[in-house]
């Protein structure tokens, strides 16, 4: 199984207290030399981390393959297609989220999405849409003649928290999910077998299929022995291990959980 290491949170390191420390581009090397495949960011319309001239020196220098969600907002697209990320995500995008909060809205979306995608392609750019584990998304987005398809595993990582975590002792608690214990394990249990039921039917739609969104070092043996998941893309919680442990062993203790 393939691991993109998104080094997002890098960067918002370094907007915390607005300087040049910690730069995101210091972590590719790092990144390849660790076992990573793949070098995941995130460039926002209201660029809280990632910024412009980030992107452009990933994209150039990075010896792994880059992936790039963004929005499919015109001019977003426009700037990605001069970067030539290896892949583009297309991702929802909402101004007051601390984080993407669900799916991308494909069936709403889907003659945008159709105008986007081609130009991404004449572009040579791969496409892939982050959408929830739904089969009738995943068949329209067959249909638009994307890659990949990103199962959004959101759901499923606060589910797992608020069942094997402090989370629910803390400021940050679920308060849709602060429910008995059975019925956290029954929604868990749901939660992950409809990515695996997700994962399964996209495989047979010819799509390649990659999972991310909370992913962590307690949650993620459940997600990567689903056996239709090709590659995780995961970040904050990479990064967060890093501050204790280097960069380097965070990376390698998730690819040998992985």
């Amino acid at each position: 199984m393939l691991l993109g290491v998104n080094i997002d949170h890098i960067a918002v390191l370094r907007e915390a207290r607005k300087i040049n420390d910690p730069n995101p581009v210091d972590a590719l090397g790092i990144c390849k030399l660790s076992g990573a495949d793949q070098i995941t960011i995130h460039l926002r319309e209201d660029r809280r981390h990632i910024h412009d001239n980030d992107a452009k020196i990933i994209c150039k220098q990075s010896a792994l393959p880059v992936n790039l969600e963004c929005s499919i907002n015109n001019d977003i697209v426009d700037i990605v297609c001069k970067m030539k990320p290896s892949r583009v995500t297309l991702v929802p995008e909402n101004r007051e989220e601390v984080t993407t909060e669900g799916g991308l809205d494909v069936k709403s979306n889907f003659e945008k999405l159709q105008n986007v995608i081609t130009k991404l392609h004449e572009n040579e750019i791969e496409v892939s849409l982050f959408i929830d584990p739904n089969e009738e998304v995943i068949e329209l987005s067959a249909h638009l003649n994307v890659e990949w398809i990103e199962l959004h595993t959101g759901s499923f990582a606060n589910i797992y928290a608020m069942l094997n975590s402090n989370l629910n002792n803390s400021h940050h608690i679920i308060k849709e999910l602060e429910l008995p214990r059975d019925e956290l394990k029954k929604k868990l249990k749901k939660s992950i077998s409809e990515i695996k039921k997700a994962s399964k039917y996209a495989n047979k739609q010819k799509l390649k299929v990659a999972a991310g969104h909370g992913l962590n070092y307690q949650n993620v043996t459940l997600i990567s022995s689903i056996k239709y998941i090709d590659e995780l893309n995961i970040g904050q919680s990479i990064i967060a291990r890093s501050v204790f442990t280097g960069l380097e062993k965070a990376i390698i203790d998730m690819k040998e959980l992985i």
